[in-house]
C-alpha cells in the first residue's frame, strides 16, 4: 500500500488541524492505520491507531482527549484531527499501515511496513 499524508502547516498555540493519510495500491480496509510523529533530534514515536472498521482506537496517553483519529474506508483515508496545539506538538507527522492479522494496535514503528512521507507541523506560541 502507498500511503501519503497532508494537511500539515504552520499554525498557532491553541490551533486546530485535520491531518490526512491517503492510501492507494491496496485494500485500504485490510490495514490498521496508526499516526507517529517525530520531533527534530528524537525518536518517532506513536500517537494512535485504528482498527480496520474504524472501531476501535488506541492513543498515547501524552494526547488523549486533544487527538483524534477517524477512517473513511470508502475514501481510502485515515485522517488525524489535532486539537488545542502547543509548541511540543511539532513535529514531522507520518501516518503507517499494518495488515498483519491481529487485532493488537502496535505502538512500535518496526511493527508497520509501510509509511507515508510525513507531514510538517509547527506550532509557534
Amino acid at each position: 500500500v502507498q500511503l501519503q499524508a497532508s494537511g500539515g502547516g504552520l499554525v498557532q498555540a491553541g490551533d486546530s488541524l485535520r491531518l490526512s493519510c491517503a492510501a492507494s495500491g491496496s485494500t485500504f480496509s485490510h490495514y490498521k492505520m496508526a499516526w507517529f510523529r517525530q520531533a527534530p533530534g528524537k525518536e518517532r514515536m506513536f500517537i494512535g491507531g485504528i482498527s480496520r472498521n474504524g472501531g476501535t482506537t488506541s492513543y498515547t496517553d501524552s494526547v488523549k482527549g486533544r487527538f483524534t483519529i477517524s477512517r473513511d474506508n470508502t475514501k481510502n483515508t485515515v485522517y488525524l484531527q489535532v486539537n488545542n496545539l502547543s509548541r511540543e506538538d511539532t513535529a514531522v507527522y507520518y501516518c503507517a499501515a499494518d495488515r498483519t492479522n491481529t487485532k493488537y494496535l502496535f505502538t512500535g514503528a518496526s511493527d508497520y511496513a509501510s509509511w507515508g512521507q510525513g507531514t510538517q507541523v509547527t506550532v509557534s506560541s
